[in-house]
């Protein structure tokens, strides 16, 4: 079989976004109706999540590969110039994500603050996490989900994909998903420029860290 083919369908599509973030959506809406008072930054809460990700990647890969898709040109490939562009594109999104805050800022604490605050979580695992969500994150809805639709029409495509980047963030309360899709729009019109996915990754990465630190 020639592993060359790197569009989707949107029945394909729609099969891998509810293997790879159907749980976390169904999750994340639960945690919506009940006041977001459910779910915390923990080890104990954090390592299954990862567990799911790895098992839900290896089986999205692994049917993606039988149905002769390029699976190779979804793996990130590090680089010092990528790692540089990360960094930079991190600081972008962050800025971004600020700008589209602001105008809806009260002084009600948000769900992600009080998330952040009773979070008791170990460095080992703020990495693991990092290194594991944000490159299953973004090799999911940029590499495949992003890439994949182009054909069926760019804003089809990156709509898509930033509503699923939402609906999956939703926990995180009104501000949160809007800092949330200005940091996706960031990374997804980095992707669409260059096509290089690493340095959204490594992004990525780094915005998983930082505000534990």
């Amino acid at each position: 079989m020639n592993h060359t083919r790197t569009t989707t369908t949107p029945a394909e599509a729609a099969w891998i976004v509810i293997l790879c973030f159907g749980w976390f959506i169904l999750a994340s809406s639960q945690s919506v109706a009940a006041g977001f008072q459910s779910g915390d930054f923990s080890d104990s809460a954090m390592l299954p999540t990862l567990a799911m990700e790895v098992l839900c990647a290896s089986i999205a890969l692994l049917v993606l590969y039988r149905r002769g898709y390029a699976v190779a040109s979804l793996y990130p490939a590090p680089t010092p110039a990528g790692i540089a562009l990360g960094i930079g594109l991190y600081g972008v999104s962050l800025y971004a994500s600020w700008l589209a805050v602001m105008p809806f800022v009260t002084s009600s604490p948000q769900p992600i603050d009080e998330l952040m605050a009773r979070a008791s979580i170990s460095l080992p695992t703020i990495v693991l996490f990092a290194l594991i969500n944000g490159a299953y994150e973004e090799i999911f809805l940029l590499g495949f989900l992003l890439r994949g639709l182009r054909g069926h029409g760019l804003s089809l495509a990156l709509g898509i994909s930033l509503l699923v980047r939402v609906l999956y963030h939703l926990y995180q309360g009104p501000l949160g998903a809007v800092s949330v899709l200005a940091f996706g729009l960031v990374l997804s019109l980095y992707y669409i420029r260059s096509g290089a996915l690493f340095p959204a990754v490594f992004a990525h990465v780094l915005a998983d860290i930082v505000p534990f630190m």
